[in-house]
């Protein structure tokens, strides 16, 4: 494979796991403050940073110029996995979770922001496991921008391309990359400072704030509580949802408010058209919930726009049991699992950009339709669109049904029945959490076959990586690269 420089896997392996070795640190803070065994995460922190200064010695300690996209496709989808089998360390050293396989899935969750979980007495692991469980959120949130902006400034190819192997509609702000990586960074750290601030004041402990935020910023999932979030306060759950929306929105609209450009930030559309989303949907439902159920309207609206935030962000927080609901609104919440947050976001699913677009382009061919002759321009944000960057939206959406169609197929093979085989599949593609029929807001995935958590975790990485980057390994003529 002479488009690969193997001294470049190596180095940046070194990077990832000597990284992680150092976020494992975080949590003897809270084994010490808990009386927690502290061996778990001095035993798996030593054992990343061994492995990390090995690679690191090995390799010429830089990095050379990629020379091939093949190149960038390896070194992200192998650096995920690095990254996956190190998350592992913590339970393994702990003896918290018994199966492999269930370590496998539940730390795939974590660093996917996945948040779906094995686990069925969360609140009997010792606090120290707990925080790096939803610590695995955060840095997965973060991996991305961490992996290839700043660890990687040395790309040849621009970090703008091979940022687009986790979003692939991100808008470059500015050519000056690393700049602007270290402000996406300082944004992710602001929101994650803000929200555990205003937890801690609505009476949650600094704890289960930290957890929360870690899970909510990154749009995971994960909490230290049984019930999630429904036991706490009603500010508390107001708090969870502005949150979950902030932290789905693209943060091109955050990076133009910080920099003083509110006229270019409250022009993105996508954004636009995803506060619509939510607030129509939330309506719709929260008047279902009002009409069919009898609920008091607060609390009507309360459930409605926490769930379909925490949906449609991909977080997996909840707060009632929405397969309790008439059938057609939690139908709706299904659709919304498709869709997920904005592009830029750590929200998964198909974003908010590519539908905008297919919705434009639909609209577009109907009125050429009408006017065959007439020159209609198709926009984005301002911007004519060609037709092979259509077609190529359109392209994704299709491989993205067909990926959800196979893995549904495929967990209806291991046994599993076709409503939770479904509503897994997607929890997992799109990194929800929460999915249908035995998994769903108030089950988990512990009691599915080994082989149907395997297949989800692949899922989960399949989503993350938003399909292309791992699938393009897969094909045969990619290795044939000169």
């Amino acid at each position: 494979m002479r488009f690969v420089h193997f001294k470049n896997i190596t180095y940046i392996l070194s990077l990832v796991l000597i990284f992680e070795a150092l976020a494992i640190l975080l949590c003897l803070p809270v084994a010490w403050f808990y009386n927690e065994p502290t061996t778990p995460f001095y035993g798996a922190a030593f054992l990343e940073a061994i492995i990390g200064m090995g690679l690191f010695l090995t390799s010429k300690r830089r990095f050379e110029e990629i020379e091939s996209h093949n190149e960038a496709y390896i070194l992200v989808t192998v650096s995920w996995i690095v990254f996956i089998a190190g998350g592992m360390l913590p339970y393994f050293f702990s003896h918290t979770i018994a199966n492999p396989v269930d370590v496998i899935f539940e730390t795939t969750s974590g660093l996917t922001t996945a948040g779906s979980s094995i686990l069925s007495d969360i609140e009997a692991l010792p606090k120290s496991i707990l925080f790096w469980r939803s610590m695995t959120h955060w840095l997965g949130g973060i991996g991305i921008i961490v992996l290839v902006i700043v660890v990687l400034p040395s790309l040849n190819m621009g970090g703008y391309k091979l940022f687009m192997l986790e979003s692939s509609l991100q808008e470059k702000i500015v050519p000056r990359f690393k700049m602007v990586a270290q402000r996406v960074l300082l944004i992710y750290m602001t929101l994650t400072f803000l929200q555990t601030a205003m937890l801690m004041s609505g009476g949650m402990n600094l704890f289960e704030s930290l957890c929360h935020a870690f899970g909510t910023v990154a749009t995971g999932g994960f909490s230290p509580k049984n019930d999630s979030i429904a036991s706490y306060s009603i500010y508390i759950q107001y708090v969870m949802t502005l949150f979950m929306i902030l932290s789905g929105a693209n943060y091109v609209f955050f990076y133009h408010l910080v920099t003083g450009n509110k006229r270019l930030a409250f022009r993105n559309e996508e954004v636009r058209f995803y506060i619509f989303i939510i607030l129509g949907v939330s309506l719709t439902i929260g008047a279902i919930l009002y009409f069919q159920l009898s609920k008091p309207i607060e609390l009507a609206f309360r459930e409605s726009i926490f769930q379909v935030s925490s949906i449609i962000t991909c977080s997996g927080f909840a707060t009632a049991d929405y397969l309790l609901w008439p059938k057609y609104a939690w139908i709706l919440l299904f659709l919304l699992m498709f869709i997920g947050g904005c592009t830029g976001s750590t929200a998964g699913g198909i974003k908010m950009s590519r539908l905008l677009i297919v919705l434009r382009s639909l609209n577009h061919a109907f009125k050429k339709m009408v006017s065959p002759n007439a020159v209609i321009p198709l926009k984005y944000n301002d911007k004519s669109l060609e037709e092979t960057e259509v077609l190529s939206i359109f392209s994704f959406i299709v491989v993205y049904v067909m990926v959800f169609v196979v893995g549904t197929i495929a967990l209806v093979c291991t046994g599993v029945d076709i409503a939770t085989s479904a509503g897994s599949a997607i929890t997992a593609l799109t990194t929800i959490g929460p999915g249908l029929g035995t998994t769903g807001p108030v089950a988990n995935f512990g009691h599915l076959p080994d082989l149907a958590k395997l297949i989800l975790s692949f899922l989960m990485f399949l989503g993350r990586l938003e399909l292309y980057t791992v699938l393009i390994v897969f094909a045969p003529w990619f290795w044939k690269h000169k």
